[in-house]
């Protein structure tokens, strides 16, 4: 069985695939101080809450925090006798091209939803993931990643614009009733959602219009139900396309090994 990890900024999630599926999926706060013997205590005791037996075998890591690669790869070791692939690094091919400048450091978790988008739908994509950051990740024809756009993320804009203004107090993001709000909660939730919804609608417009062809928008992340339910910005929306694209890119190395 295969422990896939997607280490974000904020949260980190761990999920079991047993081959065909996904078996469970935890998610924890990223600390680069956790030890290899604490998240392994954490994993055991959520799987034994569950009754999930599972023998892991392959670990592959995706981590947008360098730090906490070590420790990860300590859990793999010691715990599970395996040396895990980690995303961007030597011993971890990617299935797809990146054609980006030269020198650039593309965030692994944009590799993999590029590799998970492109198994899913093909090429001529657009891939939004709603995380810490609000990136958008351009997917030619033949599945090469070929650059994209980081905006700041919802919640970070909350929260700056709370920590800003002292009279503004901290919101949670909905859909509000009304674009002009009558009360402050009001007014700030209208302003970042409806400022979100013209920010994904206005650049994936323009990737349309500088790669002059149709391309298909896929969300991801915690936020993009709320937006996909509310306006009609996607094409489709998958909750699990990271972890999806780590289960494609651990098969695609398996196959070159043997």
């Amino acid at each position: 069985m295969l422990l896939a990890i997607d280490c974000g900024n904020t949260n980190t999630v761990f999920s079991i695939w047993d081959g065909e599926e996904f078996i469970a999926t935890w998610r924890t706060s990223t600390e680069w101080k956790r030890t290899a013997d604490q998240y392994y205590v954490w994993l055991n005791t959520l799987m034994r809450l569950q009754n999930i037996d599972a023998d892991i075998t392959d670990m592959i890591i995706s981590s947008t925090v360098p730090r906490v690669v070590f420790n990860l790869r300590v859990l793999a070791d010691r715990y599970f006798h395996t040396r895990p692939f980690v995303v961007g690094k030597p011993g971890c091919a990617l299935p797809i091209d990146v054609r980006v400048d030269a020198g650039t450091q593309v965030g692994p978790d944009r590799l993999v939803n590029t590799v998970a988008g492109f198994d899913l739908y093909g090429g001529d994509l657009i891939v939004v993931d709603f995380g810490t950051a609000t990136t958008f990740d351009v997917v030619a024809d033949d599945g090469a990643y070929i650059g994209g756009v980081i905006a700041p993320g919802v919640n970070l804009s909350l929260e700056a614009l709370h920590n800003a203004a002292a009279a503004l107090p901290h919101v949670d993001i909905s859909k509000p009733q009304n674009v002009i709000g009558t009360n402050t909660v009001a007014c700030m939730q209208s302003g970042v959602f409806w400022g979100y919804v013209g920010l994904v609608r206005e650049i994936c417009e323009r990737i349309r219009a500088e790669r002059a062809r149709s391309m298909r928008v896929i969300a991801t992340g915690g936020l993009a139900p709320l937006f996909q339910q509310a306006v009609d910005l996607f094409d489709d929306y998958q909750d699990e396309l990271t972890m999806h694209g780590l289960t494609v890119i651990h098969d695609y190395n398996k196959d070159k090994a043997e």
